[in-house]
């Protein structure tokens, strides 16, 4: 009679025919499950809190505790850099970030997803965004006259070509500072072992970051586009010769942007633009007042 072959509780076969111990793989699952709930939590309170004047409020959660799980999540799926941010680098998120969220109108650009995708806790998920949204908010908003969601519409285009001359500027020179890089690489051998890795994992960071930028940009141009043909429909005002003029100068910018045409045609320089940006920590107050039409 064969003796039966018993096997322990705690083990398993993989489909290739090797038994594991299921007691050697718990830390890993534990760890895993941890994670996951953790991430789950922050998910949970990823709103920015702001204070006086819609100031964002320095915040562990937001400045040590998700970044630091972002990067131990982004690990496991796409290159990370160990390399510290350039003043470049630190001055293109700053000036890229009005373009990524929208506190001027309540989240109609998915704020707490925009928080969760610059940590890199979540993967980017912006190209899912519709374009109605912008719309809808502007609709929902209680004005005195029907002619005061235009000159909001028009507004808004005109704070964002403001700015556009400087952030393609910063964007530029981060190109600028990966280019130096690889030559620097290429030119000197007393290096550290991992600076070729760490290279060329910061050129994939922020080239993806640039590509987000590039998106959001069009992403506005359309939802800006979408709103004022819907208010052509619902609340037709001579006002709309105006903005529809400033949205052909955004379309502009937008078509530049998917080029990836950021550094022709600009005397603009990091740091001289005419207008002061707010950096992420500083964003706009909510949109309730009534502009008046003269």
């Amino acid at each position: 009679m064969n003796a039966v072959r018993r096997r322990h509780p705690l083990t398993v076969s993989t489909p290739h025919g090797v038994v594991v111990n299921a007691a050697d793989c718990m830390p890993r699952i534990l760890g895993f499950l941890g994670t996951a709930l953790l991430a789950g939590l922050l998910v949970a309170c990823a709103s920015r809190p702001v204070g006086d004047f819609g100031r964002a409020k320095p915040s562990v959660l937001h400045d040590d505790v998700l970044p630091a799980v972002g990067t131990f999540m982004a690990k496991q799926r796409e290159p990370v850099s160990n390399f510290n941010q350039t003043d470049q680098e630190r001055e293109m998120h700053d000036r890229t970030w009005r373009f990524l969220v929208a506190a001027h109108s309540r989240d109609w650009m998915f704020d707490t997803e925009a928080e969760m995708q610059r940590t890199r806790i979540t993967r980017a998920k912006d190209w899912k965004f519709t374009t109605d949204r912008y719309y809808n908010w502007l609709k929902r908003e209680h004005y005195q006259s029907s002619r005061v969601r235009y000159a909001t519409l028009g507004r808004h285009i005109l704070a964002d070509l403001d700015t556009l001359p400087s952030t393609f500027a910063s964007v530029c020179a981060v190109i600028e500072v990966d280019r130096n890089r690889e030559i620097a690489l290429a030119s000197l051998t007393n290096v550290a072992p991992t600076a070729a890795a760490d290279v060329a994992a910061r050129r994939y960071e922020n080239t993806h970051y640039i590509e987000w930028f590039v998106r959001a940009v069009n992403y506005r141009y359309e939802s800006y586009s979408y709103a004022l043909d819907n208010l052509l429909v619902e609340t037709p005002h001579e006002q709309s010769i105006a903005v529809d003029n400033s949205l052909s100068q955004l379309r502009a910018w937008a078509d530049r942007a998917s080029r990836h045409d950021f550094c022709s045609g600009s005397s603009t320089r990091p740091g001289q633009g005419g207008v002061t940006i707010p950096s992420r920590f500083q964003t706009m107050v909510p949109d309730t007042e009534v502009i008046q039409i003269k």
